[in-house]
């Protein structure tokens, strides 16, 4: 092919002078070969891609259409219920809802109900009319020793960070948890004005960065902590361990996206990738944890401390339950991600084999705190693919008590899943920092939307719960969810997932089998 293309160009070229000859005005042909001819020159001499090498002009096709294949599978090629890792249909339902759409569907489910992983709701012969339901039904969040609880809605805004987000879309997101009465999380970038300036409910995430509650080493600044924690729009604090996206890894922000304003909001400097820690500095074990948790407690004003968390290693979580038994200090709240969570930016295998997935990990949460006898004390906060009435209701099944969001909300921003997260190119102005892009999201407009479709999916997963006979989140057990094992065997989550005794974990003698390696293994003193 580079003989080929030597060949092609000397001709194409002879030709054109010789039209050129016959007349001046063919001369525009050389704008357009030259180049072509020049671009080709470069394949065959550069040295990093061998197929453009051997393959002049032809072979940056391949990169083309390497380049649009996303786009191209997801208009042309995908069917409703398939793409990842959101499919048509659910990105679609997203849509509707935000833009007060109808969301009915015509003809029956896609979904084949008989295969293995199905799942449906366990309607009641006793529903309840949908008027006598509360539509949007409130949490208290806050326990025996949290001076000022916060009253959350079932459906809220999961943690996503101004700098992977752009500035449009955090404010779109607050003006929207704003008008639908839900609270919106930072994220672990830190607490930015453009969480602040529409008067938004706020969960202050805090990671290992300490990201606007740090000094110049990086380590916790409780003096910067008390500025922040005590705004009244900060209604709770979330110490984040770990996320289902990258658990054990620390969060990643590329420097194209560090702007001097992020780095003067998260206390760091420019010019350099924002990698977090992989863990804490201001706590190394479960005893010292439980003081922190009394340090931010304070210096917050007595709001809600919780904490975030990828669920890994099944003794670290039981030794904090130990501890937090031990020392009769408790969290308020518990955020539990799934594997499957998402991010801007993610190393593949982390993203796809690091991490309990989220039904397991609610199931183990919840039956770990009511083992030792202090869920009463925490609210369990699912979070991971939850964007639908349905979904809200598979998580209160087993144990959560309420359910965060975040590329769910993302769709009602505008997202189109164009898979540029990590790349600063977001065609829609959501996850980037390029303002030529970030213009492209007006806030007034889509903080609408965001507030729609919190307020249709709310809705939604309260009609479930009265067809199921269920008059608040509180009332969903294990037994309201089935779900098909295989073509012939279908267990509720009750069976699938089966409780524990409450208390059982306080004393060695009534540990459950499933229990005990982990429970053993488990120390108040070390993680």
């Amino acid at each position: 092919m580079r003989k080929a293309f030597v060949v092609f160009s000397i001709t194409v070229l002879s030709i054109t002078a010789i039209l050129i000859y016959v007349n001046w005005k063919f001369s525009f042909l050389l704008l357009i070969f030259i180049p072509l001819v020049l671009m080709g020159l470069h394949d065959m001499y550069q040295s990093k891609q061998s197929i453009k090498r051997n393959f002049p002009l032809l072979g940056r096709m391949r990169y083309l259409l390497e380049s649009i294949g996303p786009e191209m599978r997801q208009y042309f090629i995908e069917t409703d219920t398939e793409g990842k890792p959101f499919n048509r249909l659910q990105r679609s339902l997203v849509y509707q809802r935000s833009k007060k759409e109808t969301d009915s569907m015509p003809f029956g489910t896609q979904l084949n109900v008989y295969e293995p992983g199905y799942k449906w709701i366990n309607h009641s012969i006793k529903a309840i009319p949908f008027s006598e339901v509360d539509s949007n039904p409130k949490i208290k969040i806050g326990s025996s020793q949290c001076e000022k609880p916060y009253m959350a809605s079932l459906f809220n805004i999961s943690a996503m960070s101004y700098g992977s987000l752009s500035k449009n879309a955090i404010l779109a997101l607050n003006s929207g948890a704003k008008q639908g009465g839900f609270y919106h999380n930072t994220g672990e970038g830190g607490l930015s004005p453009y969480h602040l300036e529409n008067g938004g409910d706020i969960v202050w995430n805090i990671g290992t960065g300490y990201f606007s509650c740090r000094d110049n080493e990086g380590r916790f600044s409780y003096d910067e902590f008390v500025k922040r924690a005590t705004l009244d729009n900060v209604k709770m604090i979330e110490i984040k361990f770990s996320q289902g996206a990258k658990p054990g890894h620390g969060g990643i922000l590329p420097k194209q996206k560090v702007t001097d304003e992020i780095a003067a909001i998260r206390l760091v400097q420019k010019g350099q990738d924002i990698i977090s820690p992989p863990r804490h500095s201001a706590f190394s074990t479960p005893l010292e944890l439980m003081d922190f948790i009394k340090l931010l407690r304070k210096g917050s004003g007595g709001k809600p401390i919780g904490m975030k968390i990828c669920i890994g290693n099944k003794s670290e979580f039981l030794s904090i339950c130990k501890a937090m038994v031990q020392t009769q200090t408790y969290f308020d709240f518990i955020t539990v991600d799934g594997g499957e969570g998402g991010t801007g930016a993610a190393p593949q295998e982390y993203s796809d084999h690091v991490g309990m997935p989220l039904r397991e990990a609610l199931a183990f949460v919840y039956d770990s705190l009511n083992g030792f006898g202090i869920k009463n004390e925490i609210k369990i906060i699912a979070s991971g693919k939850v964007i639908t009435g349905f979904d809200i209701i598979k998580c209160l099944s087993i144990g959560a008590d309420v359910c965060n969001s975040a590329r769910g909300m993302m769709f009602a921003l505008g997202c189109i899943q164009a898979l540029e997260c990590h790349a600063n190119t977001c065609p829609t102005g959501v996850a980037t920092q390029d303002p030529k892009l970030v213009k492209g999201l007006v806030p007034e407009e889509k903080s609408i939307r965001v507030a729609r479709f919190q307020h249709e999916t709310v809705k939604s997963a309260m009609e479930l719960m009265a067809s199921a006979g269920i008059e608040h989140p509180d009332d969903v057990d294990r037994t309201v969810i089935s779900a098909r094992v295989s073509g012939t065997k279908i267990e509720t989550y009750y069976e699938m997932y089966p409780e524990i005794e409450k208390g059982c974990l306080l004393n060695e003698n009534t540990l459950p089998t499933a229990f005990q390696f982990f429970w053993k293994k488990a120390t108040a003193e070390s993680f």
